[in-house]
């Protein structure tokens, strides 16, 4: 089963959230449906668009990097982003 971790961010891109799920298409699907929700971060900021995500065969693994990209200046992770996706385009599930 892939696992994966994930950077999603609001539509204005002021912030970015950073998850681990095993159903990447049904996470983003939950972060639409709690948008403006005050209860979760995700949701409190609007962080439903999908800019960056990267597929694991272990959920240890997975885990481990979501913890290290956690740790990461936000210059450093719109790095890591723009490798892929230099545009900062929400992309699809």
């Amino acid at each position: 089963m892939p696992y994966y971790v994930y950077i999603t961010t609001n539509p204005s891109k002021s912030v970015l959230y950073i998850g681990v799920t095993n159903n990447l298409a049904e996470r983003m699907a939950e972060h639409f449906a709690n948008r403006g929700t005050a209860q979760t971060f995700a949701g409190r900021y609007f962080c439903y668009n999908l800019v960056h995500f990267e597929e694991y065969n272990d959920i240890n693994a997975a885990i481990s990097r979501e913890k290290e990209l956690k740790g990461w200046t936000r210059a450093k992770k719109d790095t890591l982003i723009a490798i892929d996706n230099p545009q900062l385009l929400f992309l699809q599930t």
